[in-house]
């Protein structure tokens, strides 16, 4: 009889939010297939737990999701886990539960932690329907091109960044995605956690003299529907006149990516008593 992968899901920061179940199938499996094993083990030892482990990794995923699958297949019980979080997402694991799936050897889930989801409900932005965008391409037509498509995407979006390339980022949001608001959520669950919000141009300003540390994701406000209350725009405009904006730039940076023209939030506002 084969064994079964466990996909298992480990803290994001905070040791303590390690589950009971995910602690005693880590301490039944025969091997944990894990991200790196330094810190893999580090987590192990503070909750008592001695089992082998193998490596998993970018750089080595093709060859050793081979000999996993193997071990399987002996009937040996694997968990697989990444260094934070839940496995496969922004990290290796994916090919692993793909080629079990397709083999028919059982895949079993085990909830941890997730930066996505933590993000995501501390961020003030609607939750019932949100997308996960990962890492951006770094620069050149393939950032271009997802950069469009978020300006277009109505649902909430989250993404990871570095955070020597956070600036960068929140950057590119307020020039093509209409200075959105955003929350960047910072060291989720750590002593230092810190969740700014705001205009992505206000986020990139309150930053600029300071040096971005840690783990860093950024949640995004959905594109306004292409039926967009123009009263809300006009709102939104008057808000950045109010601190300095001229009209017809506050009319283009809240109109960008809604369906709705500058020119009508520009002629609302001038149509607007002083």
């Amino acid at each position: 009889m084969g064994g079964t992968l466990y996909v298992v899901g480990t803290p994001i920061g905070n040791l303590a939010d390690l589950t009971e179940r995910a602690r005693t199938v880590l301490a039944e499996v025969d091997l944990v297939a894990c991200e790196d094993t330094r810190r893999t083990g580090r987590l192990l030892a503070h909750v008592g737990i001695e089992v082998p482990m193998r490596a998993l990794f970018a750089g080595n995923e093709a060859e050793r999701t081979g000999e996993i699958v193997t071990a399987l297949r002996g009937g040996l019980d694997v968990a697989l886990v990444s260094d934070a979080g839940m496995p496969g997402i922004s990290d290796p694991g994916f090919p692993l539960v793909r080629t079990c799936v397709a083999e028919g050897i059982p895949v079993v889930a085990v909830p941890g932690p997730s930066a996505v989801t933590a993000a995501l409900v501390v961020s003030g932005f609607p939750m019932d329907r949100f997308v996960f965008e990962g890492f951006l391409p770094r620069a050149g037509a393939a950032r271009r091109a997802r950069l469009a498509a978020l300006a277009r995407e109505e649902r909430t979006s989250v993404l990871f960044e570095s955070p020597n390339r956070l600036a960068a980022l929140l950057g590119d949001v307020a020039a093509h995605l209409g200075d959105r608001r955003v929350a960047v959520a910072r060291e989720l669950t750590k002593l230092h956690e810190e969740v700014l919000r705001g205009r992505a141009s206000e986020v990139l300003a309150s930053i600029a003299d300071r040096e971005v540390k840690g783990e860093v994701a950024v949640v995004i406000e959905g594109a306004a529907s292409p039926e967009a209350d123009l009263a809300t725009l006009v709102a939104a405009a008057r808000a950045l006149v109010a601190k300095g904006s001229r009209k017809r730039d506050a009319a283009a940076t809240v109109a960008r990516g809604t369906g709705i023209a500058t020119g009508d939030v520009y002629a609302a506002l001038l149509d607007e008593r002083p």
